[in-house]
């Protein structure tokens, strides 16, 4: 039997245990929605007793189903689906393990997919719900040394640009909320490949620490809360809107107005390449 919802919209909202899934889960559920957030582990201390939480691998197919099924039967049928969960590795792509490219790719791009695969048929089935999934502005220009972290952005980029035409007739919509750099946890957890001995050990080290720096003084991930609180109060969602440190948002665009080998420039330019 389903719990009373005294009418609250129901939020499902992967990666909820951290960063920019937490503070957006705190703000939704500040806001008066019912927010069910989900990771791959037991409840964290720290998790606001605001927001609901399930288990949820999103790299495995039986812990998706039976997550959603299970917020389903509890809740009702989620309206919102905010997909969060991701991970991060750096590294050169010759020093890259294809192994370690490909678990990139299962979380960030393919455990995005499960979960939209898991919430359409309800949210088509009632000719509504919305579903906004966390890209990067670095799904929008390559990150040096991050190829597979941003090749599993731009990746979502091409997801939703097709899917908005797939399900448009069905009153679901979906958009992508692309950040760029926040002050979360994410950078202490991402992994890095460099080898000993690797000819793009030293360029990778500068680099790296480069993009550490502008992280750990990026935006707070309430912005991300806020951005999102934002979506859901328009009419209509757009096919993305981006968020963070304006100079980051501003140099996207250039990236459509630059040549390419001016914008190249800039980049080696400010990562010392």
């Amino acid at each position: 039997m389903a719990e009373k919802t005294d009418g609250k919209r129901i939020v499902l909202v992967t990666g909820a245990t951290s960063g920019i899934g937490k503070a957006i889960a705190a703000t939704l559920a500040s806001a008066g929605y019912l927010v069910i957030g989900t990771g791959r582990r037991a409840r964290p201390s720290d998790l606001p007793e605001t927001i609901h939480y399930e288990i949820m691998d999103v790299t495995d197919d039986a812990s998706v189903a039976e997550a959603v099924q299970k917020i389903t039967n509890t809740y009702g049928y989620p309206e919102i689906c905010i997909a969060c969960a991701g991970s991060g590795i750096a590294g050169a792509v010759e020093d890259t393990p294809l192994q370690e490219a490909k678990a990139q790719f299962e979380v960030n791009f393919f455990g995005t997919v499960r979960v939209v695969q898991a919430v359409l048929p309800l949210m088509r089935a009632r000719n509504a719900g919305r579903i906004i999934l966390i890209g990067s502005l670095a799904g929008r220009t390559g990150m040096p040394f991050q190829a597979f972290y941003s090749a599993s952005k731009f990746a979502l980029e091409g997801l939703v640009e097709s899917l908005r035409h797939e399900i448009r007739p069905y009153g679901v919509e979906v958009c992508l909320l692309e950040p760029g750099d926040f002050k979360t946890g994410f950078t202490g957890a991402r992994r890095k490949l460099a080898r000993e001995g690797s000819p793009y050990l030293a360029r990778f080290s500068t680099t790296i620490a480069i993009q550490e720096h502008d992280e750990q003084h990026g935006a707070d991930p309430s912005a991300a809360g806020a951005a999102v609180l934002r979506l859901l109060r328009m009419r209509k969602l757009p096919l993305r809107v981006s968020v963070g440190p304006l100079f980051q948002r501003a140099a996207i665009g250039m990236r459509r107005l630059l040549p390419d080998a001016w914008f190249e420039a800039v980049y080696r330019i400010y990562y010392r390449l």
